[in-house]
C-alpha cells in the first residue's frame, strides 16, 4: 500500500513556545505533525495551548511521542541506562505520565504514541526483561484504555529481539514505529533486512537518514535525507508493499538548519513516490 500522510515531528523544529511551533511547521510546507507531548504534560504553564494552536492552524496531529523521563542520551552507555522504561526509579513518574499522555492524546484526536521501550535483555531468564516487559504492557494497557495504539522505536534492539519483544508483550494494538536511520546510529542491524523482518507489525514509518558508527561502541552520525547509509529505493518499495496504509515522519535532530533540510527532504521523498 502506499504511504498515507507526510509530516514531520514537532521535536525536529526545537520550537520555542506554541506559537513558534505553529510557525516553523508552516515554514516546512507541511501540514501535519508527529507532536512530541512529553513536554504538554511535564510543563502545561508553557506548552498546554500547543494543541489548540495547532488545530486552529489547520495542522493535522498524525501522532504522539513519549520521551520517558530520566532518559540521557550523551553517550550509547547512559541511554542503555536510561532509556525507555528501564528505570525502576523513574518508573512511577512515567506510568503518571503515559496515564495523562493517553488522555490528552485522545482529546486531541491523536490515535498513535510512540516511544523507546529502552535495552530490554535478550535473555528470557534476565528478571529485568519480565519487568521491563510488564511496565510495557501497562502503558499498552493504559493507551488502549484511550482507544490509542503504542508504536515501539527500533534502533535499541535488532529487529529479531523487538519481533520477540512484541510477541512478549502479546497486546493487539502495539506495533512498530520503523525508523531506518536508527538501526543504522546505534549499530542494530542492516535497516533494508529490518524492515522485511517487522514489515506486517510496521504502522508509522520515520524519515530520517544517517551514516554508519567509525567503530563498534560508537555512535553512527545523522544526515539530511539522501545523505546517508539508508538505501531509500529498496526502503521506499518496500513501504508500498506493506500491509496497510502508515504516515510518513520526517524527523531531524541534528544541523542548525532543520526547516530548510525538511523542505529538501519533502522534495526527496516526493521524487520517490512518483
Amino acid at each position: 500500500m502506499p504511504l498515507a500522510s507526510l509530516g514531520t515531528t514537532s521535536w525536529s523544529l526545537a520550537p520555542d513556545n506554541p506559537a513558534d511551533l505553529v510557525n516553523l511547521a508552516h515554514a516546512t510546507g507541511l501540514n501535519a505533525l508527529q507532536l512530541g507531548l512529553s513536554p504538554i504534560v511535564t510543563d502545561r504553564a508553557k506548552w498546554a495551548t500547543t494543541v489548540p494552536r495547532l488545530i486552529e492552524a489547520n495542522i493535522t496531529l498524525l501522532s504522539g511521542m513519549m520521551a520517558p523521563i530520566g532518559e540521557d542520551y550523551t553517550t550509547l552507555e547512559s541511554i542503555a541506562e536510561t532509556g525507555g522504561v528501564r528505570r525502576d526509579g523513574t518508573w512511577p513518574a512515567n506510568e503518571e505520565m503515559a496515564r495523562s499522555m493517553a488522555v490528552l492524546a485522545e482529546n486531541a484526536g491523536i490515535g498513535m504514541i510512540t516511544l523507546h521501550a529502552g535495552f530490554i535483555p535478550e535473555d528470557d531468564s534476565n528478571p529485568e526483561r519480565g519487568v521491563m516487559i510488564g511496565r510495557l504492557q501497562k502503558i499498552a494497557d493504559i493507551f488502549a484504555c484511550e482507544g490509542l495504539c503504542l508504536a515501539l522505536e527500533t534502533g535499541q534492539e535488532s529487529a529479531e529481539a523487538l519481533l520477540s519483544i512484541l510477541v512478549a508483550i502479546d497486546r493487539p494494538r502495539v506495533g512498530v514505529n520503523f525508523d531506518p536511520a536508527n538501526m543504522v546510529l546505534y549499530g542494530s542491524g542492516d535497516p533494508i533486512e529490518a524492515m522485511e523482518i517487522l514489515s506486517e507489525h510496521i504502522v508509522q514509518v520515520h524519515l530520517k537518514d544517517a551514516l554508519e558508527p567509525a567503530r563498534e561502541g560508537r555512535w553512527g552520525r545523522e544526515t539530511p535525507l539522501g545523505k546517508g547509509d539508508v538505501d531509500w529505493d529498496r526502503f521506499f518499495q518496500l513501504a508500498k508493499e506493506l500491509p496497510r496504509e502508515v504516515d510518513a515522519i520526517i524527523e531531524r535532530e541534528g544541523g542548525d538548519n532543520r526547516v530548510g533540510e525538511i523542505r529538501e527532504a519533502v522534495d526527496f521523498v516526493r521524487t520517490h513516490l512518483v
